[in-house]
Parts: structure tokens; sequence; C-alpha cells
């Protein structure tokens, strides 16, 4: 069947989207569309992977769901479309990174910028109902992206995975640590970002670890 997705990732999973479970995530996402509020708009589904294509992939960031309010996901996990108030996790990330790297604390919560550096931000499930967080989980986003995961893991080296909160660690199952580097911290929510989070220093940690390879660094 015919995705519309970035062509180096076309060509990385065309076998997946003949995978008769794909198939019936397309039917069951598409009906949804039809019946009610899905978010992102339906263009912006594989976003993460038009932003950033998999020759370009250094850095995977991984998210749950999209937001489910109104204008707010378009994606890119953790990510908000410019002029949408920054959400309370978007904000603990950019105080990390301000304590971590002095960044000044941006006033846009879109994250594209990271994304056209190389930051895969890919959510594990890539839609979800108005209002209803988890609502599209196991409907097969999952082992549509566990797929995503494996393939960087298996077909790159030197990739940086930030895996934050248990249900992102979870996955992790699926990389490779001999190959790359596997960043563990608790969820930045304001829930648990406390918990060890605050004060992880991901961001300085992964740059020194693409300098140590040879790659160039992500300007947070």
């Amino acid at each position: 069947m015919h995705v519309q997705i970035e062509t180096s990732w076309h060509r990385l999973l065309a076998s997946e989207f003949e995978q008769e479970y794909f198939k019936m995530l397309t039917e069951t996402v598409r009906t949804a569309y039809l019946e009610g509020v899905v978010f992102p708009p339906p263009k912006l589904i594989f976003n993460a992977f038009e932003m950033c294509p998999f020759d370009e992939v250094k850095v995977v960031i991984l998210g749950q769901d999209p937001y489910h309010g109104i204008d707010q996901a378009h994606g890119l996990s953790f990510s908000v479309q410019d002029g949408t108030p920054t959400p309370p996790s978007l904000q603990n990330i950019y105080k990390e990174l301000q304590s971590d790297l002095g960044i000044e604390i941006p006033k846009s919560g879109n994250l594209e910028r990271w994304a056209r550096q190389g930051v895969l931000l890919l959510n594990a499930t890539l839609t979800v109902e108005k209002d209803k967080a988890g609502s599209h989980q196991g409907v097969g986003w999952e082992r549509f992206t566990d797929t995503v995961i494996k393939k960087i893991s298996d077909e790159k080296s030197e990739v940086v995975f930030l895996l934050w909160g248990k249900y992102a660690q979870e996955k992790g199952i699926h990389i490779d640590t001999k190959k790359h580097l596997v960043l563990t911290a608790a969820h930045p929510s304001p829930f648990s970002a406390y918990n060890g989070f605050f004060g992880c220093r991901h961001f300085s940690k992964t740059n020194i670890y693409l300098k140590k390879h040879h790659q160039k660094e992500i300007q947070w």
C-alpha cells in the first residue's frame, strides 16, 4: 500500500506497510478521522520522518502520545505548533536544558529546529482522539514504531537514544547498546521530573558523545 512518508523512510519501511496489521491500523485511523476529531492533522502524522530523514538521524527522543488539545500536536514528540502555549513537560525539558547548557528558555514550543539537525522526535503512538489521551494505543502504532527503532538500531551506528520515563525505556529492548548510546531518566512530566529528569544532563551528554564520534553537535 502507498503511504505518504519521506522517501528514505519509505524505502526502509516498505515491507512494513504491506503487513496485515498495518493495513488494519490504517483503516482504524482513517475511520477515526472521518468520525471524530483526531490529532495531529492527517498530513502531519509522519511529520517526524519528514523533518528528519533516515540518513540524518543522530538522536532519537521518544514520546508516548501526541498532545490531544486543539492546535498542539504536529507530529513531533513533545513539540507544539508556533503560537501554542508550551506544555508542562516541554517547560521542564527547557528548564533542564537551561540548567545543563545555560540556554535561555525559548518562547516557542516548536522543536522543528531540533528535527532539522537530526533529532527524530518520535511518539510511540502517532495519532490520538481529541481530549482522549492514549485513545489510539493498542491499535498497531506501537508495533510500527518498534520496527522504526529496531531499523535505526540495526542499520545505523552511534545514535543517541533519550528514553524518558518507564514507557519509553521499555521500548529500549529494541536498541543494541553496543552500537549506540542509550540515556534514561524519569519523564519530564511535572509528576515525575523531580525523580531524576532534572539533573540528568542528557543534552550535554548527547553532544559529548556526538563530538567524540565525529558528528556535528546539536544546537539545542
